[in-house]
């Protein structure tokens, strides 16, 4: 709640394409089975001196929050985009439950799905199940009447950000979060005295334990480099995507230059954010920008759960590296430094030990780590068979998490069934036109492709001019 600012509004966004139309009485049946069942979407989120607790909403109508919005123009994909890139920038109502659903019914031929959710209700990994729990995998099938008529409440009499969670990484949490105060305490006078944040970040490491050699590297960490990318913000958001591309090709070439899904994909992130840089006139020779990475820390066998049980990693995008091979063995290593690491579960403790000081802290703590990266990256291994909502067949999917801070890019990387799903979330005044940079996603695994199948992964990559 604390970081909600009219800059960056704290909110999940999903766009669902469905290939048939969905009548908006069938479409609030099924979300009435499948929310209302849980107590916290009746609730309002509140702050108060402690935190926030949840408040139930006397006179919440389920028709306030689920409506119908004809499509303006002639219909088109950028006529869509516009109508999501408004309602993006659109702050739900404090006062009422924080969420909301709009049907398209009208879109190619099928209908469209638009949610908008605050962050606070649950995280990404909690609104995928939700989502799932809405769908099925026989259009005959009604999920609707799977639902448990029973309320399930959950935690809402506050806001909890530790109870519930089992595993190795709670655990790890749990002895992190007891010692949290001091840690961030002594994070926050290193915040305000730069010259003396190193040696108070390496008193901390020693007296707090390894969450604050964590936190320590954080502070280290000098802010990104400036790019046309960064800049201030304003509160006018734009949405775009491509037709999905091959999730086959993606695996093949990994598998033939020994890396992950992940490797490929974000390598073609770093990829065509380069470019587009390159394009508009930046130099980016040595240039290396960050991504903030949201990591579920939840146990996979957990049921489900509302909520946020996420942490945050910085992940380092080579975009000056022009060579696609040169640059996957660079997002590679990277990631490949990233496994094991504490990062996650040590900013899903220090976020939280936030929201518990002062609120003038907090947010100079999140404006000083927001302008450690520049961009969000959300991947979301999908289904992989096809869903249908309604009993129609789901076609497409994208989903965008807030940002924060100074961060003005947000990047989605969904996969469906055998296909990759693109999008991205920029502020118009950072991004004028967001195709220009997701339009070369395709073409950069293109050109990634065609040098796996020409063999080219056993020859030396070229020397960058200098």
């Amino acid at each position: 709640l604390r970081m909600e600012r009219r800059t960056n509004p704290m909110t999940i966004v999903s766009v669902t394409i469905l290939a048939e139309p969905c009548t908006l009485a069938a479409y609030r049946r099924m979300l009435a089975a499948c929310l209302l069942r849980f107590d916290r979407f009746r609730r309002v989120p509140r702050q108060d001196a402690v935190g926030g607790l949840w408040v139930d909403d006397p006179y919440f109508e389920l028709e306030a929050h689920v409506g119908e919005i004809e499509l303006p123009g002639e219909g088109t994909q950028a006529d869509l985009e516009r109508l999501v890139g408004e309602l993006v920038a659109t702050p739900l109502d404090p006062s009422r439950p924080r969420w909301r659903f709009d049907l398209v019914p009208h879109f190619r031929g099928g209908s469209v799905s638009i949610m908008r959710m605050h962050h606070c209700y649950a995280d990404g990994i909690a609104l995928v199940k939700l989502f799932l729990g809405m769908t099925s995998t026989d259009p005959a099938h009604d999920p609707v009447g799977d639902v448990a008529p029973r309320h399930v409440h959950g935690d809402d009499r506050s806001l909890p950000w530790l109870r519930g969670l089992s595993g190795p990484a709670a655990d790890f949490v749990a002895d992190v979060v007891h010692g949290s105060q001091e840690l961030v305490e002594a994070a926050l006078h290193g915040l305000r005295h730069p010259l003396d944040a190193l040696g108070e970040a390496q008193k901390t490491a020693s007296d707090v334990g390894g969450v604050a050699g964590e936190l320590a590297a954080l502070l280290a960490l000098p802010d990104d480099p400036p790019t046309p990318l960064r800049g201030e913000l304003g509160a006018r958001r734009q949405v775009a995507w491509i037709p999905p591309l091959p999730l086959r090709e993606v695996r093949t070439v990994g598998r033939a230059l020994g890396a992950t899904i992940n490797d490929v994909l974000l390598s073609v992130v770093a990829g065509a954010l380069g470019r587009y840089l390159r394009e508009i006139g930046t130099d980016t020779t040595g240039l290396v920008i960050r991504a903030t990475v949201p990591v579920n820390l939840r146990p996979a066998d957990e049921e489900m759960r509302l909520g946020n049980r996420f942490g945050l990693v910085l992940l380092d995008l080579p975009v000056g590296l022009g060579h696609p091979l040169e640059r996957l063995h660079a997002v590679r290593a990277s990631m490949q430094a990233l496994k094991g690491s504490r990062q996650p579960a040590a900013t899903f403790a220090v976020l939280n030990a936030l929201g518990r000081l002062p609120e003038a802290l907090e947010q100079l703590a999140i404006d000083t780590l927001s302008r450690k990266a520049t961009a969000v990256i959300s991947n979301v291994p999908g289904p992989r068979q096809r869903l249908y909502l309604c009993g129609k067949p789901i076609a497409e999917m994208y989903f965008w998490v807030p940002q924060s801070g100074s961060i003005g890019l947000g990047i989605s990387i969904l996969t469906y069934v055998d296909e990759v799903l693109f999008g991205l979330v920029a502020d118009r005044q950072l991004v004028p036109d967001p195709h220009r940079v997701i339009d070369l996603f395709d073409a950069e695994l293109e050109r990634l492709a065609l040098l796996t199948v020409l063999g080219a992964a056993h020859a030396r990559p070229p020397r960058l001019p200098a």
